[in-house]
């Protein structure tokens, strides 16, 4: 049996969402209707797989359905797994690790992951590359000049997730 890249596109009132799933795990996730514009960023060795688009990906759409009808962790529920250095694992985890509701600052995140302070940089740097939001939540982080900085799907989305989770 070959593996495969499996992809679903979920409605959302932020925008539709393409999850990914290889081997039961969500390996990205991302507001866009292409998933191949997901698929296009992950690592050569998932690439090298074929891109199937599915009915129902289980666990993981229901988890966003549940999300948007009020229960805010149920995200956290869904096993996800991105490359990165140990730096950058340890920066995502401390991400996944924000709960719904609440919000950051890149220094604050950098020392939750047991960074320094000043790895506010590679905080930034790892929301940036993140494969899999909003599972990994980095709408969640606010810069310390206040406003909501930069989101890779734009700030509109951004604000939606954080209005949707009371942040705001």
């Amino acid at each position: 049996m070959t593996s495969t890249i499996d992809a679903q596109v979920l409605p959302t009132p932020a925008g539709p969402l393409s999850l990914l799933v290889h081997d039961g795990v969500l390996v990205a996730a991302g507001f866009t209707a292409d998933p191949g514009q997901m698929f296009a960023r992950l690592p050569a060795p998932l690439r090298a797989l074929p891109l199937q688009t599915v009915g129902d990906l289980g666990k993981p759409a229901q988890a966003v359905r549940d999300y948007l009808d009020g229960d805010l962790f149920a995200l956290d529920t869904v096993e996800v797994d991105q490359p990165g250095t140990p730096t950058r694992q340890r920066l995502l985890t401390a991400l996944r690790a924000v709960p719904a509701g609440t919000t950051v600052r890149y220094a604050e995140l950098a020392e939750r992951a047991g960074l320094p302070r000043t790895a506010a940089r590679a905080a930034g740097s790892a929301c940036a590359q993140n494969l899999i939001a909003p599972f990994v939540p980095c709408h969640r982080v606010l810069p310390s000049t206040g406003g909501f900085g930069g989101y890779y799907y734009g700030t509109t989305v951004k604000e939606w997730l954080l209005r949707h989770e009371n942040s705001l």
